[in-house]
């Protein structure tokens, strides 16, 4: 009993009556730093582990000050003198401490930590909007920690429970999920957003895309605007490769070029569009054999494509190999278009023309949204589309033929 009197009133400075959250946080410190209470007789530690990093309780010793009345200082709280706040700071800056974040996050039951998951590493496109995520993440003071859905299929599962078991703040998911059924169990516990993808719709889950839509018309106008009436589109998955493929149709339907349109499948990766191309334009060495792929007027097509819309700039990458091989010169034989505008775009002997979507913006929409969800969980979802708009560079001319 008289120790515990001494704990209350023997320190200046001590408080008698702090806060249950005062309390936990020195606890909390504590069991981060292996300590546990002194009790009466115990040997003070010795050896190579007495040599410890500043600790808070050093701090409050040196100050003449309770370890709650640091914490208070640590969180910035104006509940404490000027005197004592400014004893806190000089005990701090002498000993050089350092306040423990794992033991700040069991008390705040903030880790300052944002899962990201993607659903492949390998897409350049990811590297930028991740850069634009990070921009203002890393300025409120988080840090992204990363998964990769491609090296697990079932991630929809995995990386909920994952993501949860280190207690992350918020998710970000980047791009198309293989399987979204443990997207919706997370998004109920955690606040969650959708980057470059326009499903699946949950209650309170934001998304910020690109108008795919919009951009794959604006691709297919400008090789209808050179002249182009052949023209075939390599087409992508998921919902993202829906709205591009129906932005194609729309746009040479809306031209009376569906007779000479053709869709052919591909995956979004180099040998999709690899194979995809070779599929496309190889009836082209004379053999009489219709056009490979979806004709959009439900007929088939005699001749090869002048001009190829591409899912992505990857699958553009693939095809441009395929017109090589075959022997067809980019831009005078075959027109070329990507979409995304990543950096394989901009290598210059590839100079790909490319439908800028603006990921570095969907990345810092994206982050503005979780940010905005954290302060207000209980929002409505909404869903933001970014402008997409044409780079033109060095893949696209007219028609030798028209």
């Amino acid at each position: 009993m008289e120790r515990s009197n001494q704990r209350a009133h023997g320190r200046p400075g001590a408080r008698s009556g702090g806060g249950a959250g005062e309390r936990s946080e020195d606890k909390a410190e504590d069991a981060a730093e292996g300590k546990t209470e002194e009790r009466p007789g115990a040997r003070p530690a010795a050896g190579p582990g007495a040599d410890r990093p500043p600790t808070i309780r050093g701090v409050a010793e040196r100050a003449g000050v309770s370890k709650s009345l640091v914490s208070l200082v640590l969180q910035g709280s104006p509940r404490v003198s000027d005197a004592k706040r400014q004893a806190v700071l000089e005990a701090i800056e002498e000993l050089g401490y350092r306040p423990n974040a794992a033991a700040r996050s069991l008390v705040a039951r903030r880790t300052h930590t944002v899962g990201v998951l993607l659903n492949d590493m390998r897409n350049p496109w990811f590297v930028e909007v991740l850069d634009g995520l990070n921009s203002l993440l890393q300025a409120h003071g988080l840090r992204m920690l990363m998964a990769d859905g491609r090296l697990d299929r079932r991630a929809g599962q995995d990386f909920a429970r994952t993501f949860q078991e280190l207690r992350v703040d918020g998710i970000v998911v980047v791009g198309t999920l293989p399987d979204t059924d443990g997207l919706a169990e997370v998004a109920e516990r955690l606040p969650t957003v959708i980057a470059g993808n326009h499903e699946p719709r949950l209650p309170r889950v934001d998304l910020v895309a690109n108008d795919d839509e919009r951009g794959a018309r604006l691709a297919t106008e400008h090789l209808i605007g050179l002249g182009h009436r052949r023209i075939a589109h390599i087409a992508g998955q998921g919902l993202v490769g829906e709205l591009r493929r129906r932005g194609f149709e729309s746009a040479v339907r809306a031209h009376g070029l569906a007779a000479s349109a053709v869709v052919e499948n591909g995956d979004g990766t180099e040998e999709g569009g690899y194979r995809a191309a070779v599929r496309l334009l190889n009836p082209s060495r004379g053999s009489g054999r219709p056009v490979a792929g979806r004709p959009i007027a439900g007929r088939p097509v005699a001749e090869r494509p002048t001009a190829v819309f591409a899912f992505n700039d990857i699958s553009g990458v693939g095809a441009l190999s395929a017109a090589q091989e075959l022997g067809l010169e980019v831009p005078a034989d075959l027109s070329l278009v990507g979409y995304d505008n990543t950096y394989l775009a901009r290598i210059r002997h590839l100079w790909l023309n490319s439908v800028n979507n603006a990921s570095y913006e969907v990345g810092r929409r994206a982050a503005r949204c979780l940010l905005d969800r954290m302060e207000r969980p209980d929002a409505p979802a909404g869903q933001q589309l970014v402008v997409p708009e044409l780079e033109i560079r060095g893949s696209t001319a007219p028609p030798r033929v028209v």
